[in-house]
C-alpha cells in the first residue's frame, strides 16, 4: 500500500477506535449524572453526538474505499469538507470538557471522598484528552490531505479533487505542455536520382564518327533513331 492511503487508514481508523471509547465513557457519565444529579453535562450530550456521527461515518468511508474504489464518498471534495465537520465537532466537545474539569472537578480525580464524584472526574478528564486526541488527528490529516491537492492542482491536475486519496496524482508532474512535443516525422519515399551525362536505360550512345549510327533513346518501349 501506497504511503498516503495508509496514513488514511490508520488515522481513520484510530479515529473510530476513540470515538467507540469516548461514545462508551459519555454514555456512562451522562447515566451517572442524570442517576444522582438529575442532569447531565453539555460536552456528555455533544460528545455522544459527535462520536455517533464519526462511527457513523467514517469506518463507512474506510469500508467503501476497500469495497468500491474511487466512489462518490471517497472523492477528496467530498471527504475534506465532511472530515473538517468532524474535527471541529471534537474540538468544540474538547474544549466544553475542559471547561467543566477546570470549574467543576477542581481538585485532582483522587482526592474526592465519593466515589461517583471521583468516577464523574475520571470520566471527564479521559473525554477531554481522547477529545483533543482525535481533533489532531482529524485536524492534522485534513491540512495534509488539503496541502497536496493544493500542491497537485497547481502542477495542472485539476482531476485530484474528484479522486479518492488513493488514486489522487498527488507527486505527479505537470503534463507536458503541446510545444514540448517533438514534431511527427514521416519518411516518404525517396525519387530515384537522375544521374546527367549517362546514356539511358537500355539506350546506346555511340557517336556516328566511330560508325555508329548516333545517340538513341527508347521511349514506349520503341527504339527511336536519331539520324
Amino acid at each position: 500500500m501506497a504511503l498516503v492511503p495508509l496514513i488514511r487508514l490508520v488515522a481513520l481508523s484510530l479515529v473510530s477506535v476513540f470515538a467507540v471509547i469516548v461514545l462508551g465513557l459519555t454514555a456512562g457519565l451522562t447515566s451517572l449524572t442524570e442517576t444522582y444529579l438529575g442532569g447531565y453535562f453539555q460536552f456528555a450530550a455533544l460528545g455522544i453526538a459527535t462520536a455517533s456521527l464519526t462511527l457513523l461515518t467514517v469506518p463507512a468511508m474506510i469500508a467503501l474505499e476497500i469495497i468500491r474504489p474511487g466512489g462518490f464518498t471517497s472523492q477528496i471534495i467530498v471527504e475534506l469538507p465532511w472530515l473538517s465537520v468532524l474535527w471541529v465537532l471534537w474540538l468544540a466537545t474538547a474544549a466544553d470538557a475542559t471547561n467543566v474539569a477546570n470549574n467543576i472537578f477542581i481538585a485532582s480525580c483522587g482526592d474526592y471522598f465519593s466515589d461517583k464524584i471521583a468516577q464523574g472526574c475520571r470520566e471527564t478528564s479521559a473525554v477531554q484528552g481522547l477529545a483533543y486526541v482525535t481533533w489532531v488527528i482529524l485536524f492534522g490529516y485534513t491540512i495534509f490531505i488539503l496541502s497536496l491537492s493544493i500542491t497537485a492542482a497547481s502542477r495542472q491536475q485539476p482531476g485530484v479533487w474528484r479522486s479518492s486519496v488513493a488514486e489522487a496524482p498527488f507527486f505527479a508532474g505537470a503534463p507536458a505542455a503541446a510545444g514540448d512535443v517533438p514534431p511527427a516525422t514521416s519518411q516518404t519515399a525517396g525519387t530515384t536520382g537522375v544521374s546527367y551525362g549517362g546514356s539511358a536505360p537500355g539506350g546506346t550512345d555511340e557517336p556516328a564518327s566511330m560508325g555508329g549510327a548516333g545517340p538513341t533513346s527508347v521511349q514506349a518501349g520503341t527504339v527511336h533513331q536519331i539520324v
